[in-house]
């Protein structure tokens, strides 16, 4: 029976300017993206026949763009911006000083990200809401492009949400995961016919000198 590979290239936004220690969630700040080897590297690295996306938050166009500047082939169509794989929306937290927000969680705090993962901010969502709507996006995405590679320029809580939809555990759980910027996770999504379909995770949080196909 013929086995279908749908490869997803998470690829995390690059350092964001300006933000001054404070959170920034959906806010739509500036990435940095004036490190040109880190980008040839990137470009070098991801599969080139693949379907690119960012969210609607500009750090992740700009990543993507200097990703594919660096490319020395043919361009490929423009990204598809999907906002279900945005960032988590921290509500009434946006904006507020990481110390200041400290101060008002107290021992919640010391939690990975800022809160218990069943918690949702004033205004806002809880990171199960965000494992949630990216799960959804994902057997979207995934059905529509079965067999293809993925390439999708997002945030950190994405990736992580993804890793809990991939892994298939609690939300809380994948809060310990690191996911640096500009690093690359990949998630295999397997299927055989109409059995059901299994996750294969291949490499999480890995910069692209150290990540090999």
């Amino acid at each position: 029976m013929t086995e279908t590979v749908t490869r997803w290239w998470l690829v995390r936004h690059a350092p964001v300017i300006g933000v001054n220690g404070r959170v920034y969630g959906q806010d739509d700040v500036e990435a940095d993206t004036a490190d040109e080897a880190e980008f040839r590297h990137l470009a070098g690295l991801l599969p080139h026949d693949a379907v690119w996306l960012v969210s609607h938050l500009k750090r992740t166009h700009q990543t993507a763009s200097a990703i594919l500047a660096a490319r020395v082939t043919a361009t490929v169509p423009a990204p598809i911006i999907t906002s279900d794989l945005a960032e988590q929306h921290f509500g009434d937290w946006q904006g507020m000083a990481y110390a200041d927000l400290e101060a008002l969680r107290g021992a919640d705090y010391l939690r990975f990200w800022h809160s218990p993962a069943s918690e949702r901010p004033p205004g806002g969502e809880s990171f199960e809401d965000v494992v949630a709507r990216v799960g959804g996006a994902m057997a979207r995405i995934t059905a529509e492009h079965a067999g293809r590679d993925i390439v999708a320029v997002v945030h950190g809580g994405t990736i992580r949400a993804a890793l809990a939809v991939a892994l298939g555990i609690e939300a809380e759980r994948v809060l310990g995961f690191a996911v640096d910027t500009c690093s690359v996770t990949r998630l295999d999504h397997l299927r055989q016919g109409t059995e059901s379909a299994a996750w294969r995770i291949v490499a999480v949080n890995q910069h692209p000198n150290a990540l090999t196909r």
